[in-house]
């Protein structure tokens, strides 16, 4: 029987008075690449801050290794500890790639980090450029050094929000085996938020359909894409505009 390593129950979230998540029950399995997919303004990246424990629910809670974390109960640091977030938009410190990498470790009291940095860099092809200054990337080599500052904490979960959003090839191929990489030798957790049909497919073992701030199907992915439930899983399948 598979664990999970999140539960969610009657989960919600407003901002301004309007509801904009509402998710009965939702499941993610320990060591399961899990896509949340479906069109802006779903809700896909508001679940995932709350995942982070970057927001609280205004109601439900959502279960975390066992711990419940909602209104008026909080994750210990030790947990959050165990997860990793990678935004679309990730913000680098005015500082060298390699100071950028090594600083959560540092945050953590680890020194001795030289051989983790160094491999880390190496994997997603930034160790050429260790000592470059942050603010002279690319849009790619940000989201690399960024990815490579979430994993080099060896954390428990990764969760994605848009990762290659707008990347070249190039950069798209190598952060996608990465994480895959990353989930099948060391059984990360990973959950991605994309728009990306093709890259659910991908790398997902299941997909879960966001449309207004609703779960409306969970299916391992083969069956999301290939026989899919309900008619608006279908059609946001095909590529077509669902709402």
């Amino acid at each position: 029987m598979k664990t999970p390593i999140y539960h969610i129950q009657g989960l919600v979230k407003t901002y301004g008075g309007r509801r904009v998540l509402s998710v009965e029950t939702l499941d993610v399995y320990a060591g399961e690449i899990f896509a949340l997919v479906g069109p802006s303004g779903a809700g896909k990246s508001t679940l995932l801050r709350l995942l982070d424990f970057l927001e609280m629910p205004d109601e439900g809670v959502i279960r975390f290794m066992g711990t419940e974390y909602g209104r008026n109960r909080l994750i210990p640091l030790s947990l959050r500890r165990r997860v990793a977030m990678v935004f679309q938009r990730s913000l680098l410190l005015n500082r060298s790639v390699w100071a950028n990498v090594v600083y959560g470790l540092h945050l953590r009291g680890e020194r001795d980090s030289t051989a983790a940095v160094g491999s880390i860099l190496e994997t997603l092809g930034l160790a050429k450029i260790a000592h470059q200054p942050a603010r002279t990337l690319s849009g790619g080599e940000i989201q690399r050094v960024a990815l490579a500052r979430a994993l080099v904490l060896h954390p428990d979960v990764l969760l994605l929000d848009e990762p290659t959003a707008n990347l070249d090839p190039y950069n798209v191929q190598l952060i996608e085996e990465t994480v895959r990489r990353q989930n099948r030798e060391r059984g990360t957790t990973v959950v991605l938020v994309t728009h990306n049909v093709f890259q659910a497919r991908r790398l997902a073992h299941r997909v879960a359909l966001l449309l207004d701030g609703q779960v409306v199907e969970v299916a391992p992915a083969q069956d999301f894409f290939e026989s899919p439930r309900d008619p608006r899983t279908r059609a946001f399948a095909r590529g077509e505009m669902v709402c």
